[in-house]
């Protein structure tokens, strides 16, 4: 490999001491520029990995962490800093790729359009973990796992019972995940099959908790899940007590399966981070929904639904009171993403089944004020809305309370959570980068 002048690449990196294994190939990226010093090297960020490891279907590449190569400090400290490593390449992954400017998402090469409308959530867990939809009897396997795993310890039982009726249920999601780690036998059991059984328990037993939390604050007695449910159809009964209609499963269902997965976000970056340094599963996933509990990161489709309750409440044309808040210069929740440039797909699928559960409903008050706000948006700033805009009134119209969004949104996204973390596992490194300092230095106590 070699650079923009021609010169053997890694000779050409000051400091760096590190031998070539021929073994393995390398990618590079700049990470932090030199501004307009020609003559001022760049610190580069080496994704390593080696091609000929790969999975049954020989798809799957097992990364080596990316590796910070060594360079004199005071390159370092004229170096323009990667602010939130936007646009930094950290490693490499074979579960999921979006293309912000195309608008594609895909979870282990299947376009997220195409899974949603024709897989369960139960399949796409399968997917995520194994690599490959499942066979008949795979899912047979699966569902018959997630059924006996569903029920739950007393003790956390306990704590749906002993939670303050106004705690945070994301608080209350955290709390909860790590005390099952207490009674769990294989909590710290590292190795594969252990942890693939944990993501499998940790998927059943979520939606669980988060039910008999929301009926215990309502003086309700929980509601036991049915073994010929499936998650979507599970979750909505144990939270109303009645079976759901099929319209409701399969709309909720396609919910989770697009909540499932969706790169190197925040929380999922957080959970790779903790599981780097060999702490378990349960440690992982409690940090991961920490990451999940920021409002910069999960959350916004509770506030969607705030808005769209906030306009009801006003009495106000939608669009009327849209425009009176991009006047005052407000921000408009559910549009624009971090990644897309266009239109999240995961939006265009949810707007369709949004529209379906509304009519069935017989209630699209919902569905037709977010129309209302999607085209006055696109008219007056050329925004679209992602994920989160269509999914509050999915939510709004199946009855869920709107604080249970964000949980909802771990429920689903754990399968995606543990799939990067048993891939983070195969094989493992420390993520460990650097700071560029830029404090003083010299200084004396004077003593």
């Amino acid at each position: 490999m070699h650079d923009r002048d021609g010169k053997p690449f890694r000779e050409n990196v000051p400091g760096n001491t590190e031998k070539v294994d021929p073994g393995l190939q390398y990618r590079r990226l700049n990470l932090l520029s030199p501004g307009n010093d020609p003559g001022m090297p760049a610190l580069i960020l080496m994704s390593r990995f080696r091609s000929d490891r790969g999975s049954r279907s020989g798809k799957v590449c097992f990364p080596q962490p990316s590796t910070l190569i060594s360079m004199p400090r005071d390159a370092a400290s004229k170096s323009t800093e990667a602010r939130g490593l936007e646009g930094v390449i950290a490693l490499h992954t074979s579960i999921c790729d979006i293309d912000g400017q195309k608008g594609e998402l895909i979870y282990r090469g299947y376009d997220i359009d195409d899974l949603a409308r024709h897989c369960t959530f139960e399949e796409v867990a399968w997917l995520l973990w194994q690599g490959d939809l499942p066979s008949r009897n795979e899912l047979k396997t699966l569902t018959a796992q997630l059924t006996g795993e569903r029920p739950l310890p007393p003790m956390v039982r306990e704590l749906m019972a002993m939670t303050p009726e106004d705690a945070d249920a994301m608080a209350f999601l955290r709390t909860g995940i790590s005390t099952l780690a207490l009674f769990d036998s294989e909590a710290d059991d590292m190795s594969a099959e252990a942890n693939y059984r944990k993501a499998v328990r940790l998927t059943a037993q979520i939606p669980v908790m988060l039910a008999g939390f929301d009926r215990a604050r309502n003086g309700q007695p929980a509601v036991r899940p049915r073994p010929d449910l499936s998650t979507a159809a599970n979750f909505l009964y144990m939270l109303h007590g009645d079976v759901p209609g099929e319209r409701a499963v399969r709309t909720f269902d396609a919910c989770l399966i697009l909540h499932a997965e969706h790169g190197l976000n925040a929380s999922t970056f957080t959970g790779r981070v903790i599981g780097a340094t060999l702490s378990d599963m349960y440690s992982a996933i409690a940090g991961a929904v920490g990451a999940l509990k920021g409002p910069l990161h999960g959350g916004a489709n509770l506030r969607v639904m705030d808005m769209l309750d906030a306009i009801d409440r006003s009495g106000k044309n939608p669009s009327d009171w849209v425009k009176e808040k991009l006047a005052s210069k407000e921000r408009i929740m559910g549009f624009g993403h971090r990644v897309y440039k266009t239109l999240d797909p995961r939006a265009a699928i949810l707007r369709e089944m949004s529209e379906s559960l509304a009519t069935e409903a017989g209630n699209r008050k919902w569905y037709d004020m977010s129309l209302a706000i999607m085209d006055t948006m696109e008219k007056e700033k050329g925004l679209y809305p992602n994920v989160d805009f269509f999914s509050a009134s999915v939510y709004g119209t199946l009855g869920i309370p709107k604080d249970l969004f964000t949980p909802i949104f771990a429920m689903a996204r754990v399968t995606g959570w543990t799939a990067h973390l048993l891939e983070q596992w195969a094989d493992n490194r420390l993520i460990r980068p650097r700071a560029a300092y830029d404090g003083p230095r010299g200084l004396r106590t004077g003593r």
